[in-house]
């Protein structure tokens, strides 16, 4: 009971630093007891396929939060800490002034990452484009930077306060059902209306592709799968199919699957591919 007593005091290192010790101990399990009901309900709200962003950037922030709230429980609490925090806290402009400079990035992408989580330009589960180099799904939102998985399954990790100030092309932000534009060239002697029926045809096969047209749009309209004839050229005709689907993340795998498709078929059928035409001039 006396030593209990002279740890309580605070009066000398030892007891300063086992205290110490047991409130950030403290700290720590129960970040952990709340980080592990946090992922529980995480993975209860996976079932909702975008939901759960606020929370993921909670669960990031419970340890650092919970650390500070620590050490000024401390700095509060050991009378020789509290005695001294005004000595070192005045004495320490110049200091404060370097760390202060030093930490404006990190302050920057913690108010970049709270207003991302408030006004949700983009959540985790996003399919998202900064640039043709910078694509893929946001996976983790955390106080400094945010976890992009692109299709070579690469982590990006980009600071807060950068990806808050870019252009975002967000492919799931209200609605996942994407038009897709598929781009044919037949050649300059191709029955047009021939190549348009294979390219409906192959699409309608493939996986996810949909029919989002309305009822009124249903009635009036021959296809689901619209094909327009976009230009003639000197060497070729252009084409472009316009695909709806509902799977954003396999756009790339369908162009792929209906071009191979489309060609396979011109081929057999004998749709006129294009030539490209060159011009011989003798000196």
């Amino acid at each position: 009971m006396n030593y209990l007593d002279d740890i309580l005091k605070l009066d000398n290192f030892w007891s300063i630093l086992l205290y110490m010790f047991f409130v950030f101990f403290v700290t720590w399990i129960l970040s952990r007891i709340i980080r592990f009901f946090l992922v529980k309900y995480i993975k209860h709200k996976k079932q909702e396929r975008f939901g759960g962003t606020s929370v993921f950037f909670l669960k990031n922030s419970i340890k650092f939060f919970l650390g500070i709230c620590a050490f000024a429980y401390i700095m509060a609490n050991v009378p020789w800490l509290r005695s001294k925090a005004t000595l070192i806290f005045s004495g320490a402009g110049i200091l404060a002034a370097i760390i202060g400079f030093a930490a404006q990035a990190a302050l920057s992408n913690l108010i970049a990452g709270v207003f991302i989580v408030v006004f949700k330009p983009f959540r985790v589960g996003d399919y998202i484009k900064l640039d043709e180099e910078r694509i893929g799904i946001v996976q983790d939102i955390t106080l400094r930077h945010t976890v992009i998985n692109n299709f070579e399954n690469k982590r990006l990790i980009i600071p807060n306060s950068i990806i808050s100030t870019e252009s975002v092309l967000n492919h799931t932000i209200e609605d996942s059902n994407i038009l897709s534009f598929n781009n044919f060239r037949i050649g300059l002697r191709a029955d047009v209306d021939l190549a348009k029926r294979i390219i409906q045809e192959e699409a309608v096969k493939l996986e996810f592709v949909i029919d989002n047209r309305t009822p009124e749009e249903v009635l009036t309209d021959g296809h689901q799968i619209t094909v327009r004839l976009i230009d003639v050229t000197e060497e070729f005709i252009h084409l472009r199919a316009y695909v709806w689907l509902n799977e954003p993340f396999q756009e790339f795998k369908l162009k792929c699957d209906l071009k191979e498709a489309v060609h396979k078929r011109f081929v057999k059928e004998g749709v006129d591919l294009p030539i490209p035409l060159r011009q011989l001039i003798n000196d």
